[in-house]
């Protein structure tokens, strides 16, 4: 599907969606465990002056988390961050599409602290997340609990496994009622690294709440705790 898109974007002379396709497609491989650099590369040299500033700036966050995932040079991984900022406030010679309005400075940071955490560097990631998400709405509870869990390992990182099971139980409240699996995925990676702090009541806490709200297996200790109903 991507493949197809980028091959009707190029029919089209459309960069913007020639550089979202080459985006995706890095995301791809990057989610199969290949290197997606280069398709991230390419949807960043697409883009040029008559590209929306808003699609600029979404092309260059997302080479920098496949940059992040893919453990790239972190200058690579800043570099991108930075020329996703300077998009924002460029400004271009097209109006923004629908698809990409959404991408704001706040989505940068949440991007840039996203990378941080990926890359081991909490005290990048931190304060980049707890600035945006302190702005960020609880309507958006699917997004919102996502990004959550990525501060949330960002604190276990830095060595803050409390505040780390405090965010984390933000995040699994914001999601208990979303019918998204990818928060919930994401909810169980980080409470499966909490196993080892499983002593701590703030975080045997945390895996009881889990085992109640989430879909899927919480872990307490060793043992998986069965699921309860409602």
């Amino acid at each position: 599907m991507f493949k197809t898109s980028l091959s009707a974007a190029t029919d089209a002379s459309d960069t913007s969606l020639m550089g979202n396709a080459l985006a995706f497609l890095a995301y791809q491989k990057v989610s199969m465990g290949n290197p997606g650099a280069e398709e991230a590369e390419a949807s960043c040299r697409v883009a040029g002056r008559e590209t929306p500033s808003a699609v600029r700036a979404l092309l260059f966050e997302r080479a920098a988390w496949a940059h992040a995932l893919s453990r790239s040079d972190e200058n690579v991984v800043q570099a991108a961050l930075t020329s996703g900022a300077e998009a924002l406030v460029d400004g271009g010679e097209r109006p923004d599409p629908h698809w990409a309005t959404w991408v704001d400075r706040t989505e940068l940071d949440i991007m840039t602290g996203r990378c941080w955490t990926a890359l081991g560097r909490p005290l990048r990631a931190i304060p980049a997340l707890e600035g945006a998400l302190a702005n960020y709405d609880d309507t958006h509870a699917r997004d919102k609990a996502l990004y959550l869990t990525w501060l949330a390992e960002a604190y276990l990182d830095a060595g803050e496994v409390e505040q780390g099971a405090d965010t984390l139980s933000g995040a699994i409240a914001l999601s208990a009622d979303v019918a998204s699996v990818r928060p919930h995925r994401r909810i169980h990676e980080v409470l499966h690294r909490m196993r080892r702090d499983a002593a701590l009541p703030a975080v045997n806490g945390l895996l009881e709440r889990a085992a109640t709200l989430l879909p899927g297996p919480a872990i307490q200790g060793r043992k998986a705790l069965p699921r309860r109903s409602r």
